[in-house]
């Protein structure tokens, strides 16, 4: 049985802003920075965006590939995605009991002729996405210099 190959991005400063990068995976080229009231120049989203974006992009397949693998009905699907830091006190469901925690808010729109059945399996699979279990699962960084 062959080892997993594991998912692989380079991020470079550009040198074209003050945090303005290159982001790089295979064939794939994109700009990270942050906006300008926090002294970055906007020319791209920040680190935040793309982690909402990989969660909202992983969301969105996996009730796709699971709809159309069940023929539902499903004509569209929109995920729209937020985040901030909020107290913990502000919190019911979570662990932690003082300081802040990161909150996600994600809401999904299902397009189609769809039963309340058909709506319910989709809002559990979307939390069974990899991305959502990825960011709700013990993670391990493992930093080194090179």
């Amino acid at each position: 049985m062959n080892a997993p190959v594991p998912t692989v991005v380079n991020v470079e400063e550009s040198g074209e802003g003050r945090f303005t990068q290159k982001l790089q995976t295979g064939p794939h080229q994109l700009i990270a920075d942050e906006p300008e009231d926090v002294g970055g120049d906007n020319r791209g989203p920040g680190p935040y965006e793309y982690l909402l974006m990989g969660l909202g992009a992983c969301t969105s397949m996996t009730i796709r590939m699971y709809a159309d693998s069940k023929r539902i009905p499903l004509e569209n699907v929109r995920v729209k995605l937020s985040h901030q830091k909020v107290h913990v006190q502000d919190c019911a469901d979570c662990a932690s009991k003082n300081g802040k925690i990161d909150e996600i808010v994600r809401e999904i729109t299902l397009g189609g002729e769809l039963t309340g059945e058909q709506r319910e399996r989709l809002l559990d699979i979307a939390n069974r996405c990899p991305v959502h279990r990825t960011l709700t699962s013990e993670i391990k960084i493992r930093t080194r210099l090179t």
